[in-house]
């Protein structure tokens, strides 16, 4: 049988197909008795389901994260379609390709770390330099950023984003660098491809994206600049001054304190990093949005985070009946 894709679902599918139980929450009806709200998700996005009876037996041996064999049909409830569950088994990993459950970048990977390493080599500042090549030289550092996501859900939130929003991000500091004169561009280029290296460990994605548990207790912030300090440590008469104000690039790069900074920015390097990040951050998530395909006429449905809609041109999103069509 042909594999199925939640993407690919319509009203009126039965789905039959193994999927990640991505979440699993227990809910009450208002007669008091169970039922349970799930997603399920693979590489092409997620979609909710509800098991409405037989709570305990379809879902006995289940958890987030397992890889489950689901059976139920597909219907839309309030404009969002859903699957109600008539059965649900967990499925052994050692049978399943991980690559058909985790959304990925289309882009090539080891093209954009060579591309972004070049960036790192054009550094002047030998110590920088340095710094770069005992990461470069870390395999299994080398090997977990290629793969990091940059989010679990804003944005570039696939395997390979975080290596693809780092590239992006230092591509327009490396132009913005030649823009304003009395930058430091060795700091601006450095502080923009280490910012979120933390994320290669504040987020599990083997089987789903999600935080870790060190993720959720100390955040990426804290995690990269233990990463930076131990590999400045390698590195002989490593320049005082040069590490606090890479340090502070890292802490400062969320712009305020309600964003998780300890700090705002408080050099010209560091303010620009996070407009850096903000700009790119927010048109990919835009952009992701769009591409949902969520909507009507010239407007994109509501976005709950940025609270708006966005326009999408003349041309429009599909209507439903059209999507169902592609």
């Amino acid at each position: 049988m042909k594999k199925q894709y939640v993407g690919a679902f319509k009203a009126g599918d039965k789905a039959d197909d193994v999927f990640v139980l991505y979440e699993k929450n227990l809910a009450q009806k208002k007669d008091g008795s169970d039922y349970l709200n799930i997603t399920l998700s693979d590489k092409t996005g997620k979609i909710k389901g509800v098991v409405w009876d037989n709570v305990d037996k379809i879902t006995a041996g289940t958890n987030a994260g397992d890889y489950v064999h689901v059976r139920g049909n597909v219907s839309e409830y309030k404009g969002t379609l859903q699957v109600v569950i008539k059965s649900m088994e967990a499925i052994l990993p050692d049978s399943i390709d991980p690559s058909e459950f985790l959304p990925a970048t289309g882009r090539d990977i080891d093209s954009m770390l060579k591309q972004l390493a070049g960036l790192s080599d054009s550094i002047k500042e030998k110590k920088l330099r340095e710094l770069f090549t005992a990461f470069w030289n870390d395999a299994e550092f080398v090997e977990k950023f290629k793969k990091a996501p940059a989010a679990k859900k804003m944005h570039h939130a696939y395997i390979g984003g975080l290596l693809e929003h780092t590239l992006s991000m230092a591509l327009l500091a490396d132009r913005i660098a030649g823009h304003y004169s009395g930058l430091d561009r060795d700091l601006l280029i450095a502080g923009t491809i280490l910012h979120d290296i933390g994320k290669i460990r504040e987020f599990e994605y083997d089987v789903k994206i999600d935080y870790s548990d060190e993720g959720r207790l100390l955040s990426h912030i804290v995690i990269g600049l233990g990463m930076i300090d131990e590999k400045i440590k390698e590195i002989q008469e490593f320049p005082g001054a040069l590490a606090l104000m890479l340090r502070h690039m890292i802490v400062s790069h969320h712009g305020t304190r309600d964003f998780g900074s300890p700090e705002p920015p408080k050099t010209v390097e560091a303010v620009l990093l996070n407009y850096i990040d903000e700009i790119d951050s927010k048109i990919s998530g835009i952009r992701e949005f769009i591409a949902l395909g969520e909507g009507g006429g010239n407007w994109t449905s509501y976005h709950k985070i940025l609270e708006r809609h966005f326009y999408t041109g003349e041309n429009g999103m599909p209507s439903k009946e059209e999507k169902r069509l592609e």
